[in-house]
C-alpha cells in the first residue's frame, strides 16, 4: 500500500478531473477525491475510474473539503493537489522525500525555478502582500502563502485543528503549523494553466476575507 494519499478537492470539475486522473494513473499513490455534496456532475464523470476513493462532503467549501479529506486519510503522508490540473504532480516524489524529515513541505511559485501560467497582476501582488504579512505577524519563512500545494505527515495535518471552511484555510495551515513549532520547508513549483471550468477564487472578495483572517489569527491563539 502507498504511504501517500493525494487529497483532491473537486467542485464543478467535470471537464478537468477525468483528464487529471488519467495523468495521475502513472503515480502509485492513493487518490481521495473530495466532492462537493451538490456536485453530481463531477461524481458521474469519474465513476468508471479504478483505484480511487470518493468522499462526498458533509458540508461545503474548499477548506471544509480539505478538513474532511485530512480527517479521512489513513496513510502516513498526504498531499493537497487540486482537481483542475494546475498543480503539477511531477513534484510529488521530491516533496514526499523532503517530508520524511519535515512535518510540512510547501510548494512555491515564487522560488527560483518556480512560476505560474495562472497568476495575474492582482493575484501576484496580493500574494506578495499576504506573504509579507505572514512574515511580519507570524515569522513565517515561506514565499507563497496562498498556494495550497502542500505535502505533510498526516498526523501533523490532523494536529493543526483547522477551522476555516473556505479559502482562508490557505493561511491558516502555515500559521497553525508555525505556532505549533512544526518543521517545514519549501520547494519550487511551476503552476500550470487550469483545465476547464472557472477559478473558484474571487481576488477582491476572498482577498479581503484572507486579510481579515490574518488579523484575527494574529490576535487569537490556537489550542
Amino acid at each position: 500500500m502507498s504511504e501517500l494519499t493525494l487529497l483532491i478537492p473537486a467542485k464543478n470539475e467535470k471537464e478537468a478531473l477525468p483528464i487529471f486522473l488519467k495523468e495521475l494513473e502513472k503515480f502509485n499513490y492513493k487518490k481521495l477525491i473530495i466532492i462537493d455534496n451538490l456536485d453530481n456532475e463531477t461524481e458521474k464523470v469519474i465513476k468508471n475510474f479504478e483505484n480511487i476513493d470518493v468522499h462526498i462532503q458533509k458540508e461545503s467549501g474548499y477548506g471544509n473539503a480539505l478538513i474532511e479529506g485530512i480527517n479521512n486519510c489513513k496513510t502516513e503522508y498526504c498531499c493537497i493537489i487540486n482537481a483542475d490540473s494546475s498543480m503539477n504532480p511531477r513534484y510529488l516524489k521530491e516533496m514526499l522525500e523532503m517530508c520524511k524529515n519535515k512535518d510540512f513541505i510547501f510548494a512555491s511559485r515564487y522560488l527560483l525555478n518556480g512560476g505560474s501560467d495562472d497568476d495575474d497582476a492582482i493575484t501576484f501582488v496580493g500574494n506578495k502582500i499576504f506573504t509579507l504579512i505572514g512574515r511580519i505577524f507570524f515569522n513565517l519563512n515561506i514565499s507563497d502563502i496562498l498556494y495550497t500545494y502542500i505535502m505533510a505527515k498526516t498526523k501533523s495535518f490532523k494536529a493543526l485543528n483547522l477551522k476555516y471552511h473556505d479559502f482562508r484555510i490557505c493561511v491558516e495551515i502555515p500559521i497553525n503549523a508555525s505556532r505549533k513549532n512544526m518543521n517545514y520547508d519549501s520547494v519550487p513549483s511551476y503552476e500550470r494553466s487550469r483545465l476547464g471550468g472557472k477559478k473558484k477564487v474571487s481576488p477582491f472578495k476572498d482577498g479581503l476575507l484572507i486579510l481579515l483572517a490574518l488579523v484575527k489569527l494574529f490576535f487569537n491563539k490556537i489550542k
